[in-house]
């Protein structure tokens, strides 16, 4: 992508969305993200592989759902740029009643999202801050493609974490959980710590250039299903969570650092 400046874009520091781009092989970021993307390919020899991971879980889990359960409509928060595999793209392909709105802050999602409106009508993106979710809530862009009085699918990849406690993520699960109906889906993954030095670095790594977010903990991490029945195989690392191959070889302790869990509002 060019480095021209276009507006509501800052090219002075990297973006969570541009730099998860780059990483999976995507063209829609700046120098500034590549530099960033850089690091850890450089300085964390196997942390891409954690962003790998991640996209498939999604991918898995989004399947499930879409193939195995009643549910047509999917919020995806923090969803980033349209990659391969969106989540409208894998709900399609077991049903064309599917519906998806993309709620990401990042003015570059919104620009490109409108290509995404160009070509699928039940398809929508919205810009708006996951820290605000009465005002998403009632955005009538999303309203115009969900109905709250039938379950939803709710996803939560890899954005939880980018929130620090004081914008308390426990809050912004709850107000959800209360938004939906009962039989509606839930999908997380969420940075992971060990308390070991690899996580910390990792952690410390993203605060540092982001100034934001925080690792938890897997009793932190499974207090985010608090009012949800966890299904299975419960909350396990990404490339382990309903893995389409088993790993003979193990995983890497980077694969260890990110997790993932579906559970059900009852």
């Amino acid at each position: 992508m060019s480095d021209d400046a276009i507006p509501g874009i800052d090219l002075s520091r990297p973006s969570i969305a541009r730099t998860y781009d780059y990483l999976i092989g995507g063209k829609d970021n700046y120098a500034v993200d590549r530099e960033f993307g850089d690091e850890f390919i450089v300085k964390l020899p196997g942390a891409v592989q954690i962003a790998i991971d991640n996209r498939h879980a999604l991918v898995r889990a989004i399947g499930d759902i879409a193939a195995h359960t009643d549910i047509r409509q999917f919020i995806d928060f923090g969803s980033g740029l349209p990659t391969a595999d969106n989540v409208h793209q894998v709900a399609e392909r077991h049903t064309s009643e599917a519906r998806v709105v993309y709620i990401d802050n990042d003015p570059i999602v919104l620009a490109h999202g409108r290509a995404l409106l160009a070509e699928n009508a039940q398809t929508t993106v919205v810009q708006a801050d996951i820290r605000d979710p009465r005002a998403i809530r009632e955005n009538p862009e999303l309203l115009r493609l969900i109905d709250f009085g039938r379950p939803v699918g709710v996803i939560l990849s890899a954005v939880l974490h980018h929130l620090n406690d004081d914008e308390d993520p426990y809050g912004v699960m709850r107000y959800w959980r209360e938004a939906v109906p009962s039989g509606s889906y839930f999908f997380i993954s969420h940075f992971r710590s060990r308390r070991d030095p690899e996580s910390a670095k990792l952690e410390g790594l993203l605060q540092g250039s982001l100034g934001r977010g925080r690792w938890r903990t897997d009793e932190e991490i499974a207090a985010l299903f608090d009012g949800l029945d966890i299904l299975e195989p419960g909350i396990k690392p990404a490339a382990e969570w309903r893995p389409r191959l088993e790993h003979r070889s193990g995983l890497t302790i980077w694969q260890q650092l990110l997790v993932a869990g579906l559970a059900v509002k009852p």
